[in-house]
């Protein structure tokens, strides 16, 4: 369906819980955020999100502005933007539980920024393969948006990915290439709203959940330093795309994650009624 999120309209899908033996109270809820250009919630739809349904939790997927079956604005595309489109699709949803979101790759950024600036919206924050907001993201972000903005729009090199690739992945960089070049995507996503690089602005609990060959697994003993509830996993042998090569490891690392967590929430938010009523 779609729902009108502030200035734009958000294409956006739920999946109810199936019930769980033991369940007390609502289900968790989990939000999925989608990484850029090439991605949109489909890779969530294909991955974790009917499995995390039939676990018993509610399932919020939906497409980035700019991306799907999202509105695509000329303008309006500082990582704020897409922060505040999620808080707003809560509200529009009428969404009052703390949500445990997760995202991958760019959606992590997001997800992150979430978790600094709306904390008491957010239960637990995962990234995966992911970057928080910091100032050091802004300058190989712009850097690479620059270089993709450029050659993504050159049949030669639309010809090498499809015949390196494949051509489902020279179809989505095509779109990526149009994306870049009808907004101004490319040069307003680095240039917002930032965290401090110590990270002192998260302060839910976080997993974080990187491939061993990839170059965004040099942030784990920031991670570990920085973050007093942090739990880091890496992966053998897996480069970036961990959520598409490394589904299963995944959902299960996710599906202990939330459940654990919920229960301690319900378990702390009792206690806090049982004093309240002495």
């Amino acid at each position: 369906m779609k729902i009108r999120t502030g200035e734009i309209t958000t294409h956006v899908q739920r999946l109810p819980a199936a019930e769980r033996e033991g369940q007390q109270g609502e289900p968790p809820v989990v939000v999925f955020v989608h990484g850029l250009l090439t991605d949109s919630l489909a890779s969530y739809y294909f991955t974790l999100g009917p499995a995390f349904a039939a676990a018993g939790i509610d399932v919020i997927m939906y497409d980035l502005r700019g991306h799907g079956r999202s509105d695509r604005p000329e303008s309006g595309y500082q990582v704020e933007c897409f922060v505040d489109d999620l808080v707003a699709l809560l509200d529009a949803l009428g969404e009052h539980r703390r949500v445990h979101v997760v995202g991958n790759s760019f959606g992590g950024t997001v997800a992150a920024g979430a978790a600094a600036w709306y904390p008491e919206r957010i239960a637990t924050l995962t990234l995966i393969e992911a970057e928080p907001p910091v100032p050091r993201w802004t300058e190989h972000m712009a850097n690479g948006l620059a270089l993709a903005k450029e050659h993504l729009v050159n049949e030669d090199v639309i010809e090498w990915i499809k015949e390196n690739r494949g051509a489902q992945t020279a179809r989505l960089s095509r779109v990526a290439g149009r994306i870049l070049n009808s907004t101004t995507l490319g040069a307003e996503v680095w240039s917002g709203r930032v965290i401090d690089d110590d990270l002192s602005a998260i302060t839910c609990p976080v997993l974080a959940i990187f491939g061993e060959e990839s170059g965004l697994v040099a942030q784990v003993p920031l991670f570990e330093s920085a973050l007093e509830r942090c739990r880091t996993v890496v992966l053998p042998d897996q480069g970036h795309s961990v959520l598409v090569e490394r589904t299963k490891e995944t959902r299960d690392l996710l599906l202990d994650w939330i459940l654990e967590h919920d229960e301690a929430e319900k378990r702390a938010a009792g206690h806090e009624l049982a004093e309240a009523v002495r």
